[in-house]
């Protein structure tokens, strides 16, 4: 059985990794009684940490909110990744993060063990962050709010500007926050339209309050999957699958990632899904993967490179082949 102390660490550690616990599942995991859980409970909240307790058959304890931010219990792999999240500012994807970003980090590397502290500083010595140009910034306000709304199932209301800049007033059922391509998307149900809709977060301006709470519905797929695909190839006019004689690993070395989904058949090929508002378009950006490759859809793609091939055959017979000096 742990002695006092170290069970109300782990005690803490347990309230701070999930949301929601009752007094069998804790006295179980600690070994002790309900009364030593209740005891603990006790002295938890004399040290500041806000236990909510919830009596009867269906109750449980839960770590609130209090007045002050309580300290936090990290293991030696949490801490070290909030450390390196915390220096690469979250990508420079939220506005105003990076000055955030590193009053926290100067907080949690003083109380950093030193071993810890080497191994954060030794990966940020050897890495350089390049923002990527013309990011999408969202509000950290914005980012908090639905996020919330996600965590607590309370449906959200919000005006959306759409790519033409039209707007609209949306009420969702909020389920995931996905990063993807530069950009924060929300994935959610649209009570309006009665389906799953993606939403470009920077084009979000929530209302307030949010609520009322709902139950939660089964998303179609996996919301980064769903996320890639509608931002890659459903919103565009032309949708293409293509077969690459190239391994899924090649593609993504060459970051085209974000340009659309890929699927591995075996070793040496694999399947790209991609989308464009122009078939030449499409055309350019598959020959630019550098790979032999077969078109399944849409049948229009495959005359199209017909027509740019011999496009590009007559101009290579225009054009010399040697230059003088």
């Amino acid at each position: 059985m742990l002695e006092t102390s170290a069970r109300l660490l782990r005690l803490l550690s347990l309230l701070q990794s999930r949301r929601d616990w009752s007094g069998p599942d804790l006295a179980e995991r600690l070994d002790v009684t309900a009364r030593t859980v209740r005891r603990d409970v006790d002295r938890l909240r004399t040290l500041g940490y806000p236990v909510h307790a919830a009596p009867g058959t269906a109750g449980g304890y839960r770590l609130g909110a209090g007045a002050a931010l309580p300290p936090l219990l990290l293991d030696d792999e949490e801490a070290v990744a909030v450390a390196l999240c915390l220096r690469t500012g979250v990508g420079g994807t939220v506005a105003g993060i990076e000055e955030v970003s590193l009053r926290a980090l100067s907080k949690l590397e003083q109380v950093l063990p030193s071993r810890l502290r080497h191994r954060v500083q030794a990966m940020q010595a050897i890495t350089v962050h390049a923002p990527p140009p013309g990011r999408a910034t969202v509000g950290q306000d914005v980012l908090t709010v639905i996020g919330a709304a996600c965590r607590d199932r309370e449906r959200l209301r919000f005006d959306y500007s759409d790519h033409s800049g039209a707007s609209s007033r949306r009420t969702v059922e909020p389920y995931r926050l996905v990063n993807h391509g530069r950009r924060w998307y929300l994935l959610a149900w649209d009570t309006g339209r009665e389906d799953w809709r993606t939403f470009r977060v920077d084009r979000i301006d929530p209302k307030s309050p949010t609520g009322p709470r709902f139950a939660p519905r089964e998303p179609p797929e996996d919301a980064a999957a769903y996320v890639a695909k509608g931002v890659t190839t459903r919103a565009y006019r032309y949708q293409a699958r293509v077969t690459l004689h190239m391994s899924a690993e090649a593609v993504a070395d060459f970051g085209w990632t974000g340009f659309g989904t890929i699927e591995a058949i075996d070793d040496r090929t694999c399947e790209l899904r991609t989308g464009a508002e122009s078939l030449d378009g499409l055309t350019v950006f598959i020959a630019l993967l550098g790979a032999e490759f077969e078109v399944h859809e849409p049948p229009e793609l495959a005359e199209q490179l017909r027509v740019v091939a011999a496009r590009l055959l007559r101009a290579a017979d225009r054009t010399p082949t040697a230059l003088s000096d």
